[in-house]
């Protein structure tokens, strides 16, 4: 499922939700151990978790580190961190069988790279699934091309 995008104030989000059969604990360990992290998204890793702390990104080819600063952190519940201009925000619910993700980016504004970043973190996204089922996706970057054109059409609308 498309994430729901929408205006918000001056800018926009997007609000991916996921399902798992898994705990919160097993979810939340895929957002903050880097060791996991890293199954899931390369460039990523946690500098200090804790709100003041910072996620890093590694630019690929071993270039610079990005310093993402944590705005919100609540252990097994919150993390928010800023993203470029934008922010991204994980939340986590416990639920009968598993617990349920909501990824909200938010965005200062809808450019030319956004459905390039909706499709990723929608491909991260059922990667984590796929990792906590203990399944692999084959093509990620075939994965990623399918998203990519659903959310160019999703957000041609919404550009005019």
């Amino acid at each position: 499922m498309l994430a729901v995008v929408q205006q918000a104030g001056d800018g926009y989000t997007a609000r991916f939700e996921r399902a798992f059969n898994h705990s919160v604990q097993q979810v939340w360990a895929y957002l903050t151990d880097n060791e996991l992290l890293s199954t899931w998204f390369s460039e990523l890793r946690v500098g200090e978790l804790r709100e003041g702390g910072s996620m890093k990104f590694h630019m690929p080819g071993g270039g610079d580190v990005l310093e993402m600063p944590i705005l919100e952190m609540k252990l097994q519940s919150v993390l928010e961190y800023t993203w470029g201009e934008d922010v991204v925000r994980f939340e986590l619910y416990p639920e009968v069988a598993g617990c349920k993700l909501v990824l909200i980016e938010k965005l200062s504004k809808l450019i030319d790279h956004t459905p390039r970043d909706l499709a990723g973190w929608h491909v991260c996204l059922e990667v984590i699934g796929a990792l906590l089922d203990g399944r692999t996706i084959e093509s990620r970057k075939d994965q990623w091309k399918h998203w990519f054109e659903r959310y160019q059409e999703a957000l041609a609308g919404l550009r005019g």
